[in-house]
């Protein structure tokens, strides 16, 4: 099935961010192939000013989030509250299983709608401080592209918003997808080269006071090693059920349901973009064995490592 996207517009936005998520979901570069259907809407549709000078013509209006797989807020105008519709609207998407992306200053509207609370977000850095302030529940960070919680996902500024769809392109079809359309735009398909944006909770920028982000690092840095709760807690002078209650506090997961995943995602990268057999992933990833391993990959992607290397194999 086609994948339908929901594109909010709103009176002085930027064409440039307005369109970067039909520029990278839907466009020529994946021609003949229609994975989404990206549609514009609008609290009111009709004329939608831009802060181009010019306006455009909205045909959809809030019912467009009703159908849609992804709702995408390209940016917003901090200097206004979001409308009471558009919040329900984003809320009701988001509650019937629809991913919500704040791209940039879109992150606003999605801390407005309550569902950063208590989790990581990223917007522009010039504007981190004031969504802090305005949404203390939210972890803001400005040191990262972007925050992918799964359901939420949550940009940095201008240029970050390509990433981002990018990012969202690789993880619903493969690291080579998101190399042909990375290579259309003259774009690094990753721009920074780090496995931070593999992962559900970013890699923490600590000054080392933080155990919770420690403890993270380390596991990161030694993922093919075997973790034991007990031991990873007392590396950072914490006590087991301490831990763990700053552990989930911190990412919203239990350290060993968070460890998996770091597991899966480390497996899923080594197979889209290397050669080594199964047996050698699940060395390098953590699990210890093949068998292991296909057996947490097919509960979480169902599927098989061999099939999604076969389906996601990203091109030299």
């Amino acid at each position: 099935m086609v994948h339908r996207v929901a594109v909010v517009a709103f009176d002085g936005i930027s064409p440039f961010h307005l369109a970067v998520p039909g520029t990278v979901l839907a466009g020529p570069a994946l021609a003949p192939r229609r994975l989404y259907d990206v549609q514009v809407c609008a609290v009111t549709p009709g004329p939608v000013a831009t802060d181009a000078g010019w306006s455009l013509d909205v045909e959809h209006g809030l019912e467009a989030l009703r159908d849609a797989r992804t709702v995408v807020l390209p940016s917003w105008d901090t200097s206004r509250e979001p409308p009471p519709e558009l919040l329900d609207a984003v809320r009701g998407a988001h509650a019937c299983g629809a991913r919500v992306v704040g791209l940039c200053l879109g992150a606003f509207v999605v801390a407005a709608a309550g569902l950063l609370d208590d989790r990581d977000a990223t917007t522009h850095w010039h504007a981190a401080a004031d969504l802090a302030r305005r949404h203390p529940r939210v972890r803001v960070r400005d040191d990262v592209l972007w925050t992918d919680h799964g359901d939420v996902v949550t940009s940095a500024g201008v240029a970050a918003g390509l990433d981002c769809c990018l990012h969202l392109l690789r993880t619903d079809h493969g690291a080579a997808t998101a190399a042909t359309v990375a290579r259309s735009l003259v774009l690094a398909p990753h721009r920074d080269g780090s496995q931070a944006q593999y992962v559900s909770a970013p890699v923490p920028r600590g000054d080392g006071t933080d155990p919770v982000a420690r403890a993270i690092r380390r596991a990161l840095e030694h993922l093919d090693e075997p973790v034991d709760l007990d031991t990873w807690a007392a590396s950072v002078h914490l006590s087991r059920r301490t831990f763990t209650r700053r552990f989930r506090e911190r990412t919203g997961s239990s350290p060993t349901r968070w460890l998996l995943h770091q597991r899966l995602d480390r497996a899923r990268v080594l197979l889209e973009t290397g050669d080594d057999p199964v047996e050698v992933v699940a060395r390098r990833a953590g699990f210890g064995s093949a068998a292991a391993l296909r057996q947490h990959f097919a509960a979480r992607y169902r599927t098989s490592p061999q099939r999604h290397r076969a389906a996601f194999r990203a091109v030299p």
